[in-house]
Formats: C-alpha cells, sequence, structure tokens
C-alpha cells in the first residue's frame, strides 16, 4: 500500500496572513543570525580570554556561550512554523546579522567584556524590533520567544556592563 504524502505547496492557514509570517520570519532571521554571530564570539573568547580575571571569565563565557547555543534552534524552528526556510550559513548570517564578527586578534579580557555588552544589547535590539510586528499580526508564540530572549540579552548585557564599573 503507498503512503499518502502531503499536497505539495499546501498552504498554511494558523491566523496569520502570509504577508505577515513573511515579515515576522525576516525579522527572527535577522535575530537567529545576531545570537549565532554573538555565540561564536562569545565562544571564541571563552577559548582565549587571559588575565586575573581568566577563571571567573572563562566560566562565565562558557555559561552564556551555551545558553546561546539553546537559543538558536527555537528561533529557526519558529522560522519554520511560520512557513519559512530558516538561514544557517555564515554568508546569509553576516549578511543579516547586527554584530559585527569577532576580532581576528584576541583582544584583552575587558575589551572582550566590552565588545560582549553591545552584541547582547543589538540582540535585544533586534528582538525588540520584531515586536511591533508580532503583535499587529497577533503572533503569541514569536512575542513569547522575544520576551524570553529579551530577559536574557537584558540581563546578560547588565551583568557584564558590572564588570566594567571602577
Amino acid at each position: 500500500m503507498a503512503k499518502s504524502k502531503a499536497p505539495v505547496g499546501m498552504s498554511i492557514n494558523i491566523g496569520i496572513s502570509e504577508k505577515d509570517r513573511a515579515a515576522i520570519a525576516g525579522g527572527l532571521a535577522k535575530l537567529l543570525a545576531d545570537t549565532y554571530t554573538l555565540y561564536l564570539t562569545t565562544h571564541n573568547f571563552h577559548w582565549n580570554v587571559t588575565g586575573p580575571m581568566f577563571n571567573t571569565l572563562h566560566l562565565m563565557f562558557m555559561a552564556q556561550y551555551t545558553e546561546l547555543w539553546n537559543a538558536v534552534d527555537p528561533v529557526a524552528e519558529r522560522i519554520r512554523s511560520l512557513g519559512h526556510p530558516a538561514p544557517g550559513s555564515y554568508a546569509q548570517f553576516s549578511k543579516l546579522s547586527s554584530i559585527k564578527d569577532a576580532p581576528a586578534v584576541p583582544p584583552k579580557a575587558l575589551e572582550m567584556v566590552a565588545i560582549l555588552v553591545a552584541g547582547h544589547e543589538a540582540v535585544a535590539r533586534t528582538a525588540r524590533s520584531i515586536f511591533p510586528l508580532a503583535d499587529k499580526a497577533g503572533d503569541e508564540p514569536t512575542a513569547d520567544l522575544l520576551t524570553q530572549r529579551l530577559t536574557v540579552h537584558e540581563q546578560t548585557a547588565w551583568m557584564l556592563r558590572s564588570l566594567l564599573e571602577a
């Protein structure tokens, strides 16, 4: 007996128009690119941090890159749930991300911290920019995801900024 297949080009009817799903997925693609870029930078800094704060920063960066790694899948899966492909290449991420790549030469420890503060703030801005789209479309799952990401990025930026105060 032959297995039945889902119809090719089956339309998505989740109560959000295609135009709104495309706009939200486009915003989430930028969030995914920012998150992945920040993940790579944080992991890079974990490997390359030196100095008197080595142990503290090494462990902190590990916790942060692990959290970021765990965040990329839900963002990508939300894009897919909206019916769009999730970006997944370095080339795509470099075009979509608002965050610069990590410096080729590892900076000093406190400069790493400052770079990560800026990165978390950038991801928060990207997440916040998607809210009006999700709100207008009544896309509560995306709004919930954005709220979770904003909480993490704003709190992490605050904790990192605290290390920079004299």
